[in-house]
């Protein structure tokens, strides 16, 4: 039986911070983090907290910015290291000094980063379609396709992108997910589309300020992004036990972001879904859910 969902639920961190989030299961089990990405919130999660809500404290947080979490104004406020802090005084709020995370997108940025800098908060990290920061930034410094890829991100960075967003009912916002070369949408329609729409009525600045506060983007005259970067490898190396399950139909990531990957983590397995899009979660609920039990059974 699916796990009972409890929304509007509210944390004030020790740094100030007022996230909301959603969760199910008990207080007590283990505690699983789910970590959305842009342009989602908490929803995205809704099939996992209903399905591991029965082992674990599962728990998906709105991350600031989004939804109705606090959204600063200042941009250095989404750098990484502080959304970091957000996810680490989150758990100690619940209660736990350690817990399994599982991201998507830019939440999968910042678990990358927590699980460099804190691995001894995390017992297993798993990643969907969310590419590892050292990978991610010599792509985006010296491969021409990635570069073409992540174009948007340079756009979402421009001053006014959260306004043009939201035009003519959010156009561009739908286009996310139902353009750009990904697969059909089945899902974002009726009441999941008017939850989205619900969400994004409140503010896209946030969401848009992680990618005008981070340096990960192509370079252009003006922002060199990676180019001024000198980063180490074995400064990024995760020893976290680690499994990433990828959409390869996804435009914006391709699959050659996973080159590599196997080289910077010391425990470390692939699932590859062929015909999965940068959606993957929405189109193939049942089966991410049982790669995460399967992983979490090891």
């Amino acid at each position: 039986m699916a796990a009972v969902i409890a929304d509007k639920q509210f944390a004030t961190l020790s740094n100030g911070t007022r996230l909301h989030y959603a969760s199910a299961g008990e207080a007590g089990k283990p505690l699983i983090l789910f970590v959305h990405g842009f342009p989602e919130f908490w929803y995205e999660w809704e099939a996992q907290l209903a399905e591991f809500g029965g082992d674990y404290l599962a728990v998906a947080p709105d991350l600031r910015g989004f939804n109705l979490s606090d959204m600063p104004t200042d941009i250095a406020a989404y750098k990484a290291k502080h959304i970091v802090d957000d996810l680490r005084l989150l758990a100690a709020h619940l209660g736990y000094e350690k817990f399994v995370l599982v991201a998507h997108d830019w939440g999968g940025a910042i678990a990358w980063n927590l699980a460099i800098a804190m691995p001894q908060l995390l017992h297993k990290l798993i990643i969907i379609n969310s590419p590892h920061p050292y990978l991610f930034m010599k792509a985006l410094a010296t491969d021409p396709n990635q570069k073409a890829s992540s174009d948007y991100m340079n756009w979402l960075r421009a001053e006014g992108s959260e306004q043009a967003l939201a035009k003519d009912d959010f156009a561009l916002m739908d286009g996310f997910f139902n353009g750009r070369g990904q697969s059909d949408a089945p899902w974002f329609a009726g009441e999941v589309r008017a939850k989205y729409h619900a969400c994004w009525s409140r503010g896209l600045q946030g969401g848009v300020n992680y990618y005008r506060a981070s340096p990960l983007h192509p370079p252009t005259d003006d922002h060199p992004g990676p180019l001024r970067l000198q980063m180490n490898p074995d400064d990024f190396r995760v020893k976290v036990p680690t499994r990433v399950i990828w959409g390869e139909a996804d435009v914006a990531l391709p699959k050659t972001l996973l080159d590599g990957l196997d080289q910077l983590i010391d425990d470390f397995e692939l699932v590859r879904i062929p015909e999965g899009s940068h959606w993957v979660i929405h189109e193939q609920p049942q089966r991410i859910n049982g790669l995460i039990r399967g992983f979490l059974a090891e």
